[in-house]
Formats: C-alpha cells, structure tokens, sequence
C-alpha cells in the first residue's frame, strides 16, 4: 500500500508539472528559473533534514556522486528539458521524456547486470505504444524540417541525462544512503552548479512577479522537487528502477487531461486506444509473475514420487 500511494503521488505531480513549466518560460531565463527551483527545494530539504536530525557528513566519494546526481537530476537534465519546452507543447515534451523507462531498463542492465523480466520488455512496449497513439494526432501534424524537432532531440537528451541520475540514486541506496539526505545534497549542489551556469551564459537574474510565474514556482520547487523525488527515489530503493519507472510512462496520462483543459487538446478514437494500451503495460509491468501466473491457472507440475 506504501509503494501504491508513493506511486499514485509521483505520477499526478510530476504528471502536472509539465504544464507548470510553461508558466516558467518568457520572461525569466530557463537557468535563473531553475536556480530559483531548486535553491527553494534545497532550503526545504535541509531544513526538514536538520528537523528530524538526520546524518549529513558522507566522505568525498560520496559527494563526488552527490555532484553526479545533482549534474544529472537536478541540473543540466532540467536545463535541456525547459530549452526544449520551448519548442514543443507540454504534451509532446512528456512524450519523449517517457523514454526514460526503456532507458531506465538498458542501462540497468548496463551499470548494475540485473536481469530483467520478459514482461518489463512487454509492458515498456505496450507503455511506449499507448503514448504514441496519444498523441498521434499531434505527431501525424509535425513537420521536422522545423524547430520541433530540435525541441525532440534536446528533450531525448535531457531524457538520457535523467536516466544516468536514476542509476546514480540506486548506487546511492544500496550504499545505504538516506534518500532525503541524498536529494538535500543534490539539491544544494544542483542550485551551485545552475548558479554558476547561469553567470558564465551572461543570464539576468531577473524576476517575474506575476501570480502565473510565481504560484507555478513555488509549485515546480514544493512538489515537483521535494515531494515527487522523493516518492520516485523511494520507489527506485524499493521497487527497483524497471518498475519504478513506468510511472514516467503514465505522466502523459495526466497531461493529456491537463492539455485537454487548458492547451486545447482534442481526444480521438487514438486517445482510449493510448490510454488502455498505457494502463495494461503498467499492470503488465507491476504485477508479479506469480500473481500472473495463479491468474491464469498455470501450476507448476507435480515432482513425481521416487520410487
């Protein structure tokens, strides 16, 4: 039931927070944007840390891989994901970041040898499937001669950057790293890194003080930081990364909702086939073999007495 809440939590925030971001963009550079989120995020986290005294000395190789995780979660991953928002609606940047689930899979196999189950393969199928007849309609319209398609890549980058800081996290904890004292460092060193990117680009640290940029920070800083790393973070220690990171596929679930109310999205015939094909990969993928298995009636076969 813990991992179901945590799971639950995760995908309807962070399902939201691309819908957010579009607040963040126009008048504020993307970088001072991001300095301004995570130096939020990082207060916080720090202060809850600190409240519950929690341990917070780690020796040098683990900030080294504290400055990894912050590079690759809470820095440049976001960096070249806001670039690309500004080419692509909020609906077609959660497309391509739900990649990251077959991402996820290979490079855990890669960094960590784990085996993986033939019905991940499937449900990331089904899952990948499902969000491209989502948004079919929008992909059937798109002309990559233009800007859009430098928004895909950069958006498939920053993708392949956050996967890195999943492994990152699932070294972490089972170094028997705390998972709130990992993001707080990450977190603070995310707002360094973000600080000094954004001083050597010439960026104005300028401020937009209008309800839309400010209420849609504090939400981006607040739960799209705090609360969702750590529900996802969470999931990774406890579930494992292939099954953790189907959440990832079902974001465009929420944003397709989103789309539909505030960006003008229109659902077709596409849209339900997308929605059963996304929800039947993630019980596919979360449902233990042997529950499957005891669905279907398989036994196994009775081990003849010696004789």
């Amino acid at each position: 039931m813990k991992n179901l809440l945590l799971y639950i939590v995760t995908v309807l925030i962070w399902g939201s927070t691309w819908l957010a971001i579009e607040f963040q963009l126009g008048v504020v550079e993307p970088e001072v944007s991001l300095v301004y989120r995570f130096a939020m995020a990082a207060l916080l986290m720090w202060g809850y840390c600190l409240y519950r005294k929690l341990p917070m000395r780690f020796n040098l190789v683990q900030h080294g891989f504290f400055i990894l995780l912050a590079l690759c979660n809470f820095g440049f991953n976001y960096l070249v994901l806001y670039w690309a928002q500004a080419y692509l609606t909020s609906a077609l940047a959660s497309i391509a970041f739900s990649t990251m689930l077959l991402m996820n899979i290979i490079n855990t196999r890669l960094f960590f040898g784990q085996p993986i189950a033939g019905r991940t393969y499937i449900g990331a199928l089904l899952g990948i499937l499902g969000i491209l007849l989502l948004f079919w309609q929008d992909l059937q319209q798109l002309d990559m001669s233009n800007t859009v398609l430098v928004g895909l890549l950069m958006a498939l980058g920053g993708t392949l950057i956050a996967s890195f800081g999943n492994m990152v996290s699932v070294r972490n904890s089972r170094r028997q790293v705390g998972v709130l004292q990992g993001n707080a460092w990450g977190m603070l060193y995310g707002t360094l890194i973000l600080t000094l990117v954004s001083i050597f680009s010439g960026a104005s640290f300028s401020f937009d003080a209008r309800a839309p940029y400010v209420l849609s920070l504090i939400y981006l800083a607040v739960f799209g930081t705090v609360v969702a790393f750590a529900c996802y973070f969470a999931l990774l220690k406890n579930i494992g990364p292939q099954q953790a990171s189907y959440v990832i596929v079902l974001f465009p679930l929420v944003a397709v909702v989103l789309s539909s109310w505030f960006e003008d999205f229109h659902w077709h015939s596409e849209t339900i086939w997308g929605f059963s094909l996304v929800l039947a990969g993630n019980a596919l993928v979360l449902t233990p073999f042997s529950r499957i298995k005891k669905w279907l009636g398989v036994t196994k076969p009775a081990t003849p007495e010696a004789v």
